[in-house]
């Protein structure tokens, strides 16, 4: 039988993301999110391509990327209750770590592989904050889709993308347990 970490299976089972509206300060300093940074960067990655980066955005740049969201967002025709939630995402936040996919050319690893392997970070950076007992969140949200927002706000390559913004802080409420899904639903064996 194989070794077995009965707390990492206990908190892998009982996880639970704390809604980024919910959380508030204090939020970790940069020695208590480099391990979380450091957890992150251990996801498997095809090759050793480390096609992902991280952006760490505080206060005043989150404040100063909300007024942006506002601005893009009229210009783009976004819907008013969309802009105002996104306006929130960022101006209520303490701290975010931007998860950014940064493809790398490769012959043996696709794109989309790639692409997969930021997912996977912004998962292991939302596991490590909570398992270091910080309330995390991992959101989106159309400001993170658009092309000209991300390069223009966040400095990304034409190339790269926002895979999550992992929200970090302390939480004030604990969220109620919500409905998992149902495996018997989900889960196909194939015996031959």
């Amino acid at each position: 039988m194989p070794e077995k970490n009965d707390a990492a299976l206990a908190f892998l089972l009982t996880r639970r993301s704390r809604p980024a509206k919910t959380l508030t300060t204090p939020v970790p300093d940069r020695a208590a999110l480099s391990p979380i940074l450091t957890a992150g960067a251990r996801t498997p990655d095809h090759g050793k391509l480390e096609p992902w980066r991280f952006i760490v955005l505080e206060k005043a740049a989150l404040a100063r990327l909300a007024n942006c969201v506002t601005t893009c967002g009229e210009k783009l025709g976004v819907d008013p209750d969309k802009i105002e939630k996104s306006y929130r995402q960022f101006a209520d936040a303490d701290l975010v770590v931007t998860v950014v996919a940064s493809p790398v050319a490769s012959d043996k690893v696709p794109a989309i592989e790639q692409l997969y392997s930021a997912g996977a970070v912004c998962l292991s950076v939302l596991n490590a904050a909570l398992a270091a007992g910080w309330g995390a969140n991992w959101l989106s949200g159309w400001p993170s889709h658009d092309a000209g927002f991300v390069r223009e706000e966040l400095g990304l390559a034409g190339h790269e993308t926002v895979a999550g913004f992992i929200h970090i802080g302390t939480e004030r409420v604990v969220p109620p347990e919500r409905p998992r899904p149902d495996l018997d639903t989900k889960v196909e064996w194939v015996t031959s």
